[in-house]
């Protein structure tokens, strides 16, 4: 029906018709799958989520004379110096070096990120491997982000295509990366927000590749490659939708231009720090099928219900239990009532969606044609190899 270069000559225009998913589902309700394909050219999507798996890149330049950092901290979180001189890689769930007799405190990489995105200042430790060309030992400053070359997000693993729901069936509290699961089965939290999140809505990542523009941190983005733990081979429903952890993808994108309210450091206490981070995504709307597969809705689409309680890679499963469900905040386990709750901001996914259109309306976002598709053959590879030392 369309191309991508036609939308982004309506896009130019100011004139293309922009929905965000949930008013796209809507609009199908009343008038149908083929009407809205006719009516629509982009469908925005968006999360606000913990992405646990991203980091920042950063390039402080070179002193005089200069250093070849091989050991440094941010604000006492460390980064890592193992590659060019003033290269950093600043992972979001590195938490704060605590010092003897320090109090530990409740902040890592991503509390660093999100100020450097803020503007704020941060402190700098580096200690040098002393070579002839980089004779210098150590040395402590301030940065900014105005102060330093490069520093951008490069993610390994964001958008996860579906998660589990986590429980704990034991008699002690568990501290996890979805927060307290409370014994007795007492909570349930889950963290994808459903038939709002972006690749539930793209079930075969169809529109989805390498060099895909989107939405991140409040700036622009790029799909840089499949994330991490990428498993398109998930079981899949017959509105192929996965039943459990599936796709995920590696995003990057330059945090000099992002914005803070969608970069936020936060802290599981017991487990560490993470970054909730908010990503949106556009689908063009090529023809009806992208219409069908946006007109998912939450009674559609399950998640499996994890015991965390079992400390094995593994761990039982109490069946599955539909968004819909998860979202009336209460789910029954083997004849019990528990409160579930989501992770995700809700809201806040919303709003990336929202603004995402708004970007679009106004022609200052346009859409890009894959460079390479994202594979849908990856098995999921466990490390069985162990021994213990």
């Amino acid at each position: 029906m369309r191309t991508i270069a036609e939308i982004n000559e309506k896009i130019s225009r100011q004139t293309a018709v922009v929905l965000t998913v949930e008013e796209l589902k809507a609009r199908v309700l009343e008038v149908g799958v083929s009407k809205v394909a006719q009516e629509v050219d982009v469908v925005t999507t968006g999360t606000f989520e913990p992405m646990e798996s991203t980091g920042a890149i950063l390039n402080l330049g070179h002193t005089d004379p200069p250093i070849k950092i091989r050991r440094c901290w941010l604000d006492g979180v460390p980064a890592y110096s193992g590659f060019g001189a003033v290269d950093l890689y600043l992972g979001a769930s590195c938490a704060v070096d605590a010092m003897d007799g320090e109090e530990v405190r409740e902040r890592g990489g991503g509390h660093v990120i999100e100020d450097l995105i803020a503007g704020k200042s941060i402190q700098v430790r580096a200690q040098g491997q002393v070579t002839d060309c980089y004779p210098r030992a150590s040395f402590e400053t301030t940065i900014t982000r105005d102060t330093i070359n490069q520093f951008y997000l490069f993610n390994p693993r964001n958008l996860y295509q579906n998660f589990i729901v986590g429980v704990n069936g034991g008699d002690r509290p568990l501290h996890t990366y979805l927060g307290p699961l409370q014994p007795g089965l007492a909570n349930a939290v889950y963290s994808n927000p459903g038939a709002i999140s972006p690749l539930f809505n793209d079930p075969k990542l169809q529109l989805i590749g390498i060099g895909t523009r989107i939405f991140l941190g409040g700036g622009i983005g790029y799909v840089a490659w499949e994330g991490t733990q990428h498993f398109p081979l998930q079981k899949r429903l017959a509105n192929q939708t996965p039943i459990g952890p599936a796709a995920t993808l590696a995003l990057i994108g330059d945090a000099k231009q992002m914005d803070a309210r969608w970069v936020r450091g936060c802290y599981f206490k017991g487990y560490g720090p993470s970054l909730m981070l908010g990503v949106g995504v556009p689908f063009p709307v090529l023809n009806e099928e992208v219409v069908q597969h946006c007109a998912v809705k939450d009674q559609d689409l399950v998640a499996p219900i994890v015991d965390f309680s079992i400390p094995r890679r593994v761990r039982p499963t109490f069946g599955l239990v539909s968004y819909a469900q998860l979202k009336s905040g209460r789910i029954t386990i083997e004849g019990k009532t528990v409160r579930a709750a989501p992770l995700a901001s809700i809201f806040l996914s919303r709003q990336v969606s929202i603004e995402l259109k708004q970007w679009i309306e106004a022609g200052t976002f346009t859409l890009t044609e894959p460079v390479a598709p994202i594979p849908q053959e990856r098995s999921f590879l466990p490390q069985d190899r162990l021994r213990d030392l």
